[in-house]
């Protein structure tokens, strides 16, 4: 009979946690270790052991990747009601056992608490970053940006996000960095990581927003620095701003 209780209280609460935000199931381990798992953007893969990588599709069918093409896995370790470590995986599958797993979640949802997690400055933040990145069918540029621009959440953390922001967002996340290279009142090695992330862009995006800081910009440091990835880029218009500025001289 203690069984049958048991096993019905199980079969009512399982509907009652799957109605729960992912943020508030996540929260009811004050201490232990949380996992779950949610599907991959295309192009993503990993062996399962930590190494993730990305790759693009062979259109003539001459090849094939040797890596899992999903899901993201998180493993969270939690003290205190925090979320102190985390850890991703792309692939593979579970071993040993976890205080609380929580299955396959919604890819949005995952991506939305990882987010918010790294604007909370709690252990894990620094870390959540890269694996936001990875959900499929996600949009996430506004989250990249947002942490971008948040001077509440730690320098590591903010790098990070201006870091994915130049790799995967596009002419709309470039307008971002833009701003907040212009953004005088900014912390200097921030905005330097914007210049860097820019530099990384397709150049019809990326060059017009260097040369606009070069031009413009009140810091005579990030105006060198824009101007070093102009060098490497060998763009015309590069070539030109140059010829401007020396011959001005």
């Amino acid at each position: 009979m203690r069984i049958a209780l048991l096993a019905g209280l199980a079969l009512i609460a399982a509907p009652m946690l799957e109605g729960q935000s992912l943020a508030s199931r996540i929260d009811r381990v004050k201490d232990g270790t949380v996992r779950l798992s949610f599907p991959a953007r295309e192009g993503v893969c990993g062996n399962g052991r930590g190494n993730i990588s990305t790759y693009s599709r062979d259109s003539r069918g001459e090849w094939e990747h040797d890596c899992e093409s999903g899901p993201v896995r998180l493993v969270i370790d939690r003290a205190g009601g925090r979320s102190t470590a985390l850890r991703a995986y792309v692939g593979g599958q579970w071993r040993g056992t976890a205080t609380q797993d929580l299955g396959a979640v919604d890819a949005k949802e995952a991506s939305d608490w990882l987010f918010g997690l790294a604007g909370r400055n709690e252990g894990a933040s620094e870390d959540a970053i890269f694996p936001a990145t990875l959900a499929e069918g996600v949009e996430t540029w506004p989250g990249l940006l947002r942490i971008a621009r948040n001077d509440r959440v730690s320098q590591k953390t903010r790098r990070n996000a201006i870091f994915w922001l130049g790799q995967a967002a596009g002419e709309a996340a470039t307008k971002g960095l833009d701003s907040i290279v212009q953004d005088d009142n900014g912390d200097r090695e921030v905005r330097e990581s914007a210049i860097f992330a820019l530099s990384q862009r397709p150049r019809e995006e990326g060059i017009p927003a260097l040369i606009r800081v070069a031009r413009n910009s009140h810091d005579p440091k990030l105006r060198k620095t824009a101007l070093f990835w102009l060098g490497q880029s060998e763009a015309p218009e590069a070539v030109a701003l140059f010829e401007e500025i020396l011959t001005e001289n």
